[in-house]
């Protein structure tokens, strides 16, 4: 039934965006209390990169379709595409954010440490 329902999905699809973008700009926040210089400025994906570059984040490609995705989701006219979307939440998504959130969890960690 969820999947079916317009309201539904259209709210995973802004959640996702929502989601998305905070985190992009959380991993920019945290790299640059670490020191480092590529995620002074940038694009979503040119810190996407750096995350990866520096290993806070673990899937670049996931991490790129997530960008490619966030970007396209709210305008996608076609239902294959936009079932695409919503099956790439579901199917790898949500726990691509579940072990973001672990991972910058310990990077603010060290930030916390190296202060004390």
């Amino acid at each position: 039934m969820a999947m079916t329902d317009e309201i539904y999905r259209t709210g995973v699809i802004g959640q996702f965006s929502l989601t998305f973008e905070q985190m992009w700009k959380t991993l920019q926040e945290v790299m640059r209390a670490h020191a480092i210089n590529e995620a002074e400025n940038g694009s979503p994906r040119e810190i996407l990169k750096a995350g990866y570059k520096f290993s806070f984040l673990d899937n670049e490609e996931v991490w790129l379709q997530m960008l490619k995705d966030r970007n396209s989701a709210m305008h996608i006219y076609d239902e294959e595409a936009f079932v695409g979307v919503l099956n790439r939440v579901y199917d790898s998504y949500i726990d691509t954010f579940d072990r973001f959130a672990v991972k910058i969890r310990v990077k603010i960690q060290e930030i916390e440490s190296e202060s004390t």
